[in-house]
């Protein structure tokens, strides 16, 4: 009997660790496209100016906050789904798929509206001038008008993802990514007969494409769902269900709000640094980003398989899915992040060839080695904590880490050792190591699993039938 036990104990720990594979592969495509049509619009502004990059990195920083407050609903509907999901609840999970849905539309008109009235008076107060200011609000303008659309895509995607379907969701990215570099071609520089917008063009296709996308996601959900979304549970709104996904999409959404504004002040930082240092950052920020996106998509995979473990009562597995799953992430993000720094110069020089631009996001890829090995146990950490349903422990210590500590030892570093943009990185990196060893206790405490948002009772109930 025990040798059996162990059997299946180990066929048990080797599907977990294929079903790890099989979701986080198509998740870091998926996230490696996202940053493309970034990183896109980055490459392609360069060839206008240094300005035309400056002021759509400030614009994106505020349209990442705003994606986060958006995804208050599609988190924690994502997480809900995966617990009622893993107790075999097809019908519940389908019901909040659907609330879900008009939730984040409703969200998304809201925080659109809001940017299209309070835009310019937003980036009139981040010290940006002359023609970066007038970028700016053109940039904010189109694509902040259109927000809303962003909110119902990361819905639709969050929902296939849970279902099991990562890699049907990276395909959408693909395409949506192809037809925005292709725009961006048309639009920014004229080509082909059509007008040189530059930055008003690359605004335009990152609308166009991201509409085209969102079609494409809104049918494919259909497809995947084994209980699909009933027309009226689009517009039933039950309490218990909003509440679930409000007690993990708040907290989650909080600590992602937080993250990027904090980001914001740095950001405001090194507005005081010129506009050099500026568009060091944003260089530097566009490579970063690859690093640690290994870690983002095993920290994505890993929270659809806590939340269906959770839902499933399966807490000790779950609790080593993680334990794994961080070394995993340090481990990679260590290999990528060496490349990166070996190849820094070529790196940053695919974007601009001013010296000094060059020299600055040079110097702080160099120092990244410190803030990503922090920040990939971080992602995967904090992931797991929401999905098993602790998210508030990971706002309130985001809090104190990030508001009380970062912001304040940024400064100081900043304009007090005169540090510049090197300051700004070793601030965020305390940030990311502080944060990482407190989730990493709090996991360790295993007091997550009181947290579950499918009861025992619940769990039972769906067994027995």
């Amino acid at each position: 009997m025990v040798f059996l036990s162990q059997t299946a104990l180990e066929k048990e720990r080797s599907s977990s660790k294929f079903n790890l594979y099989m979701l986080t592969w198509p998740i870091f495509l998926e996230l490696t496209l996202f940053m493309l049509m970034g990183t896109a619009d980055t490459l392609m502004l360069s060839h206008v100016s240094d300005d035309a990059v400056s002021a759509v990195g400030v614009v994106t920083q505020y349209l990442y906050i705003c994606i986060l407050i958006m995804e208050v609903v599609s988190n924690g509907a994502a997480i809900v789904v995966a617990q009622y999901i893993g107790a075999k609840r097809m019908l519940e999970a389908s019901k909040i798929a659907g609330l879900a849905v008009t939730l984040n539309f409703m969200l998304g008109i809201i925080v659109s509206g809001g940017l299209l009235l309070f835009g310019n008076m937003i980036l009139d107060e981040m010290n940006l001038h002359g023609q970066v200011l007038e970028y700016a609000r053109s940039y904010m303008s189109i694509v902040g008008g259109f927000l809303f659309v962003q909110a119902l895509i990361n819905v639709f995607a969050s929902l296939i993802r849970t279902y099991g379907f990562t890699k049907e969701s990276m395909f959408v990215s693909l395409g949506m990514n192809v037809l925005h570099v292709g725009l961006n071609y048309l639009l920014i520089f004229g080509n082909w007969g059509f007008p040189a917008m530059g930055v008003e063009g690359a605004a335009v296709s990152t609308v166009i494409s991201r509409g085209v996308a969102f079609v494409v996601f809104l049918w494919m959900l259909y497809r995947v769902m084994e209980v699909r979304i009933a027309f009226r549970y689009y517009l039933t709104f039950t309490k218990e269900y909003v509440q679930k996904i409000l007690k993990i999409g708040i907290p989650s959404a909080l600590e992602q709000v937080t993250y990027h504004a904090c980001q914001t002040v740095f950001l405001y930082y090194v507005t005081y640094l010129g506009t050099e240092a500026l568009a060091a950052r944003q260089y530097a920020m566009s490579i970063s980003q690859y690093v640690f996106l290994f870690s983002a998509a095993i920290g994505m995979g890993t929270a659809i398989i806590v939340g269906r473990l959770i839902g499933a009562k399966q807490k000790d597995h779950a609790y080593k899915r993680v334990i794994s799953s961080v070394a995993w992430s340090i481990g990679i993000t260590i290999i990528v992040d060496i490349i990166a720094m070996i190849f820094r110069y070529p790196l940053v020089g695919f974007f601009t060839d001013n010296p000094n631009v060059v020299s600055m996001a040079a110097q702080v890829i160099l120092i990244s080695i410190v803030l990503e090995t922090g920040r990939s146990g971080n992602l995967v950490l904090v992931n797991a904590l929401r999905a098993a349903g602790d998210a508030k422990f990971t706002v309130y210590m985001g809090f104190i880490s990030m508001v009380l500590m970062s912001l304040p030892l940024g400064y100081l570093l900043v304009f007090q050792m005169d540090m510049g943009l090197v300051g700004v990185w070793l601030a965020i990196a305390a940030d990311e190591w502080l944060r990482a060893v407190i989730m990493w206790v709090r996991w360790r405490s295993r007091r997550w699993e009181s947290r579950a948002l499918v009861e025992p009772t619940e769990a039972a109930h769906a067994s027995a039938h």
